[in-house]
């Protein structure tokens, strides 16, 4: 089994991932181990937000994020779509629809993302077990792949889909606070880990106050504020230079 390594990364033009994402490498499930502040959700804990997120990069935008999530009959859909613009002029679309149990279990997931080729996936999670299947323009036939987690509590935090994080802040226990550790899952990458979530504090921005949630590997931390009803305002990854406002 590979080792724990844990890094973020700007990814820049792949089959699947493409332009600004954040995204969560060499996680292995040797390092997905429960933290003993692992949150037990069992109860309702999201909420309906709908938004849009302005994305930059070292202060200049380079595209945005519309995003909703709302109750589903008995569940819970958080529906994503960003538009980037990369190099040369070029422009990049990825969208993604995340189907949740009312304590942010997901039950089910699929991107397509778009620029030069067409690429999607869709993954079912069943008991702690994803079953992805992933569809390449140009490929013979779908590849598939299962991943199993410790827990069916996993926190799906996609390339370029930063409403993501939002579902994140509502997964960590507000009212235990401390550090609190998730399996994760990164779908473009096929990527399975672990991250720890921590509230930092009151943080103020533009004359407002909101509160910080820090979100970490061994090397590198993303910085999410949060208004008082912990909705996603703010993203930020400093050593990348990468800023998500919402406008």
């Amino acid at each position: 089994m590979q080792s724990a390594h844990k890094r973020w990364r700007l990814a820049l033009g792949r089959a699947a991932v493409f332009a600004v994402a954040i995204t969560l490498l060499g996680l292995s499930l040797a390092g997905a181990r429960s933290a003993k502040n692992s949150p037990t959700n069992s109860s309702g804990v999201l909420s309906p937000d709908k938004g849009k997120l302005k994305i930059l990069l070292d202060g200049q935008p380079i595209g945005t994020e519309e995003f909703e999530i709302a109750v589903s009959g008995s569940k819970w859909t958080a529906r994503g779509t960003t538009e980037l613009r990369v190099r040369q002029g070029a422009s990049a679309r990825v969208s993604g629809t995340l189907v949740l149990q009312p304590n942010g279990a997901p039950v089910s997931y699929e991107w397509t993302s778009q620029n030069d080729k067409k690429n999607g996936a869709s993954i079912r999670f069943e008991n702690g077990v994803a079953k992805m299947t992933l569809q390449l323009q140009g490929a013979k036939q779908p590849f598939e792949q299962d991943l199993t987690f410790g827990s069916p509590l996993i926190s799906v935090l996609d390339n370029n889909l930063y409403h993501h994080y939002a579902i994140l802040a509502r997964l960590y226990d507000w009212s235990k606070r401390g550090a609190q550790s998730f399996p994760v899952l990164i779908p473009q990458e096929l990527t399975p880990g672990t991250i720890s979530v921590e509230a930092s504090g009151t943080q103020g921005a533009n004359g407002k106050s909101y509160e910080g949630l820090r979100v970490s590997t061994s090397d590198l931390e993303v910085l999410l504020s949060v208004d008082k009803d912990h909705r996603l305002m703010r993203l930020e990854v400093p050593s990348a230079k990468v800023s998500v406002v919402r406008e």
